[in-house]
């Protein structure tokens, strides 16, 4: 339950939509001219900061963790010998600040965990042609339309990733709160294989979000250096939120709006929603 907060720092955010004078950016097909010179923002910065402090403590957690079942405890690990810790005492202090992140996200962004889990598990058959194109679009950068906040593979990777950190989190209280016994031992297995299960998720979640692959290229920009990517970038990927965003779609078929107060042009504007409404 808690471990919801954790991935809800890749959901929804105020988007900001600021015209500026770039470098013309390679875009889809059917992108419109604006595209080039226009900047949005799709994540706000606490989103973008509560991301950076899971992301963090789950690299630490990953990296002690691998390092101590390979049968190296006793021998700092690279992360450990600086603090003059054993890599058990870091594992077990980075998993609490893991846990109460998780905890504050809950008590601070309900509506961000509503609408992350609303939007993950909601899938529509037009996804089918998503998945379809997606092997070929990986270097193309050509991806179905999508109606949704994240396209049809974040959703599975988002499902995915909190269903693993929910058990990790939870098997971790558990091993330390319990000592011995089957509990502890269920308790054990449950952490080693949700350990199996991520660490290749979390694999294939950095190589997409970096922008490695052609297709993703500039989509590690909206949780970075301000969150500003490129409309054109915003329209390959994510096409539905960028119109609902820029208020180009009929209101039936928007879906939740923006939250109010978002900034437009670098300045609040009180129960803003679309450019129309400016």
């Amino acid at each position: 339950m808690a471990v919801a907060a954790v991935a809800a720092a890749t959901t929804t955010a105020g988007a900001v939509v600021v015209t500026e004078h770039r470098d013309r950016p390679t875009g889809p097909e059917g992108a419109n001219p604006g595209d080039d010179a226009e900047i949005v923002q799709r994540y706000t910065r606490p989103v973008r900061w509560f991301h950076a402090g899971v992301y963090l403590t789950v690299l630490i957690l990953l990296g002690t963790g691998w390092w101590l079942f390979l049968g190296n405890e006793g021998n700092p690990s690279p992360l450990a010998r600086p603090l003059g810790l054993p890599d058990t005492d870091l594992h077990k202090i980075v998993g609490w600040v893991l846990t109460g992140l998780a905890g504050a996200g809950i008590l601070l962004g309900l509506r961000a965990v509503r609408t992350f889990v609303v939007e993950s598990v909601r899938f529509r058959r037009s996804d089918a042609r998503w998945f379809t194109a997606w092997p070929a679009a990986l270097v193309s950068g050509r991806f179905a339309r999508h109606e949704g906040h994240f396209d049809p593979g974040q959703r599975i990777m988002n499902v995915l990733l909190t269903l693993c950190l929910i058990v990790l989190v939870g098997s971790g209280v558990g091993l330390v709160t319990v000592h011995g016994g089957p509990a502890f031992v269920v308790f054990l297995r449950l952490h080693k294989w949700a350990t199996y299960l991520i660490t290749p998720l979390l694999v294939g979640h950095v190589l997409v979000a970096a922008g490695l692959l052609p297709g993703y290229r500039g989509a590690w920009r909206s949780m970075h250096l301000g969150g500003r990517l490129r409309a054109g970038v915003a329209r390959r990927l994510w096409p539905a939120w960028l119109e609902r965003t820029r208020g180009e779609v009929p209101a039936e078929r928007a879906g939740p709006p923006p939250p109010p107060g978002r900034k437009v042009l670098g300045r609040k504007v009180p129960g803003a929603t679309t450019p129309k409404d400016r």
